[in-house]
């Protein structure tokens, strides 16, 4: 039996068996996402640099590798994007900005050289806002990324992981890697219908990756499905491939929690005062998805933040720009180089932050993490919407506003969260629930998301018409 290699939206865990079972061939499967991009990339824009070349030498490698028998894992043959602020040694790191635009990257970072060792194939760069600081996705000197679910009207694509957000919805990639500092992996995978992993602070290396804020700046994947969300996961973690296989076929280990449903978990839901800052149409996918997880056995019992998220988006906010500022202070001071003015509004408006009110916040976050944290007990998980309003069109955005309302204090406080769809809206936009767990509980988050997911009714892809 052979795999329909054409169909865009195959997913991860079907390709890595189609491949050990000769139903398909990394070969095929790379042709078919190349020819796809050369055809879609001009009108969805999720590329900054396509590698067309070097992807179709790796996939004959991972041809050959397979029919000897030598395969490295799970995420060998799977081709992906890489976001343009991950450094790939001799190639163009743009992180998103013009001004950078010839810049040649030093070094392979390590999250990059896990993936390559795991046999994953790169299809090329995908589009980020300017230095990864901006949730909306836009990118005035570079382009912004077109968001799928909607051929007609421009909306946003959600950043700062523009590309891998739109390129993965598109059909254009497998999967794609993210970075996510306020919200730059699950924006995005809400605006265009995907999951999305933000990984604990400091789980996985940062090496090699353009830095926004060394403090609260966090890779993780993006993908159509948990369970490939958690396939990269594991490569991009530095996982053994023979050992993710074991894992995922035993069902033990990380992929043993997926299968563990909800029953008996509590999980906090959001109070009064944090549903009236969403649209009504992301409440009512918000209210549906709790429905159905009190359905399959989970206590609901409403949570509320020792501060309004709105207070701890506006903290992490000033200090993603003060460290911001710091790294890429040497751009923004110039002021006749080719950027993004809202992304210049936003660094300069820390240019004046002090050695004392740097460590305040610091302090601050420190409190608050413990406080937040001492809320939590009790709580195996919380559950809020990813965003609070559907993809608006981009003449609608206010870039004085940030979208990350639900996700920033996620950031601020190291945790993790994955964002997974959670139906479509009566306007054909894509809905998300934002599942969040405790520091280093990515199995909490993973496995509620599953439960979740297999549960859901299916959701179709964007039309490309």
């Amino acid at each position: 039996m052979t795999l329909d290699v054409e169909n865009p939206y195959l997913s991860l865990a079907d390709l890595a068996r189609a491949y050990r079972s000769g139903a398909a061939r990394p070969s095929e499967v790379t042709r078919a996402q190349l020819d796809r991009i050369e055809r879609l990339n001009p009108k969805i824009g999720a590329f900054q640099t396509i590698y067309a070349e070097d992807a179709m030498m790796m996939a004959e490698a991972a041809d050959r590798l397979f029919a000897t028998g030598m395969a490295v894992g799970p995420f060998h043959g799977i081709p992906f994007g890489l976001k343009d602020i991950c450094d790939v040694e001799g190639r163009v790191t743009t992180g998103g900005s013009k001004a950078m635009a010839h810049r040649v990257s030093p070094v392979t970072g390590t999250l990059a050289r896990r993936l390559f060792a795991a046999g994953g194939i790169m299809l090329g760069k995908t589009k980020t806002v300017e230095c990864a600081f901006g949730g909306w996705g836009t990118n005035q000197k570079m382009g912004t990324p077109w968001n799928p679910w909607d051929m007609d009207t421009p909306r946003v694509p959600g950043g700062s992981s523009s590309g891998t957000g739109t390129g993965v919805a598109a059909g254009m990639a497998i999967c794609g890697v993210g970075t996510d500092t306020g919200g730059s992996v699950r924006l995005p995978a809400a605006y265009c219908g995907l999951v999305g992993l933000k990984v604990t602070e400091g789980r996985l290396p940062t090496d090699g990756i353009l830095p926004l804020s060394h403090t609260l700046d966090t890779p993780g994947p993006m993908a159509r499905s948990v369970e490939d969300a958690l396939l990269m996961f594991l490569a991009m973690d530095g996982a053994e491939g023979w050992a993710i296989e074991r894992d995922q076929r035993k069902a033990q280990g990380l992929f043993g929690d997926l299968a563990r449903g909800v029953t008996g978990l509590r999980l906090g839901i959001m109070d009064a005062q944090e549903r009236a800052a969403c649209a009504a149409d992301v409440l009512d996918a918000y209210d549906a998805a709790l429905d159905l997880l009190r359905h399959l056995g989970a206590d609901l019992v409403p949570f509320s933040a020792s501060r309004p998220y709105a207070d701890l988006t506006a903290a992490c906010g000033t200090l993603i720009g003060a460290e911001g500022y710091f790294h890429h202070r040497n751009l923004y001071d110039q002021p006749d180089l080719p950027l993004d003015e809202d992304v210049r509004g936003r660094m300069l408006a820390a240019r004046d932050v002090t050695a004392l009110d740097y460590q305040q916040m610091l302090v601050d976050r420190a409190r608050g993490k413990a406080g937040y944290l001492d809320l939590m007990n009790g709580f195996d998980a919380l559950l809020t919407p990813s965003m609070t309003t559907t993809a608006p069109a981009l003449k609608d955005v206010d870039q004085a506003i940030s979208p990350g309302h639900f996700t920033r204090h996620v950031n601020y406080f190291g945790m993790c969260a994955l964002s997974v769809p959670s139906g479509l809206s009566e306007a054909g936009l894509p809905t998300s629930l934002q599942v969040i767990a405790r520091p280093d509980d990515e199995a909490m988050a993973l496995r509620v998301g599953a439960a979740f997911e297999a549960a859901r009714s299916p959701i179709a892809w964007p039309e490309l018409t």
